[in-house]
């Protein structure tokens, strides 16, 4: 039986129901599908770097970079001063007791009667035994004072060092400073006359060979003759200087002879101690 034109519309209808059902659950699906393809974005530059900074090292070459250390050491104040000479017991530096003591150690140079450096002398030091030192510091004192300073120019004496002397007053020919120290004198004659022994009493310790230097100045006293002359000027009481240059060289008589020392009549610059405490015994350690 032939379909009637109502029914055919309702078909119709119903047919485009569906249609649109089925279209709008495909624009669902694709809504939902695009919004989740938004959240997965790839990664961009920033998270890169960000990234790469925080890569453990474990992923980094395996060249591994030495960086040197230090080298610098410091030393310790406790550490001990090995340079530092150790004196015999019972002797004693002479600047050690004596700060303003002035130091010009000619056997420690070529400026003394031999022409060279003697045997011994490996410094230019002054040593002198305790009582010694002490009993120079008491004529030291009442020296400045009067506005001097002592210089020393030789103190204790090796053994070898008058070895020395002995060795070189047998070469005749060496005479290089005879001008300056000996001009009147053979060298040949200079044993017979004291001026070279054999044994010294330097080498026994309290000893010393010393001038005076004016502080407001800081020259030497004019005593005369110079240290180590060998000649009847280098006396003390001789006619050959002048009352000036006998005045200098009894401030420093009175000063050393009141602190206990007794002059060699010979030489106006040797002083020695009268309560010397090694009088028979001649040391022979280096000077340094």
């Amino acid at each position: 039986m032939p379909t009637s034109t109502k029914e055919i519309c309702e078909k119709d209808r119903n047919n485009n129901l569906l249609i649109i059902k089925f279209c709008i659950v495909i624009l669902t699906a694709l809504i939902l599908l695009t919004s989740c393809v938004s959240n997965v974005r790839p990664e961009t530059t920033y998270d890169m770097v960000a990234t790469s900074s925080q890569v453990p090292t474990s992923a980094t070459p395996s060249t591994s970079v030495t960086v040197p250390e230090s080298t610098t050491v410091i030393k310790s104040s406790t550490e001990p001063d090995l340079s530092k000479y150790s004196l015999p017991d019972g002797f004693v530096y002479v600047t050690d007791v004596i700060p303003t003591a002035q130091l010009e150690v000619r056997y420690f140079s070529n400026d003394n009667f031999t022409g060279a450096v003697i045997d011994g002398y490996e410094a230019p030091k002054a040593i002198l035994t305790k009582e010694a030192a002490e009993a120079l510091k008491i004529a030291a004192d009442t020296l400045y004072e009067q506005g001097y300073y002592i210089k020393i120019f030789d103190a204790y004496r090796p053994q070898r060092a008058v070895n020395h002397f002995m060795r070189w007053a047998q070469e005749l020919d060496d005479t290089k400073m005879k001008q300056k120290y000996y001009p009147e004198l053979d060298k040949s004659v200079l044993f017979e006359l004291g001026y070279i022994a054999e044994k010294s009493g330097h080498s026994r310790g309290s000893t010393v060979d010393l001038t005076l230097v004016e502080i407001s100045t800081g020259e030497e006293l004019d005593m005369g003759s110079g240290f180590d002359f060998f000649g009847e000027i280098s006396n003390h009481g001789t006619p050959l200087i002048t009352p000036e240059q006998e005045k200098n060289r009894n401030v420093l008589r009175d000063a050393m002879v009141d602190a206990g020392f007794k002059l060699y009549s010979g030489e106006w610059w040797h002083y020695k101690l009268k309560e010397e405490p090694y009088p028979d015994t001649y040391f022979d350690f280096p000077v340094k």
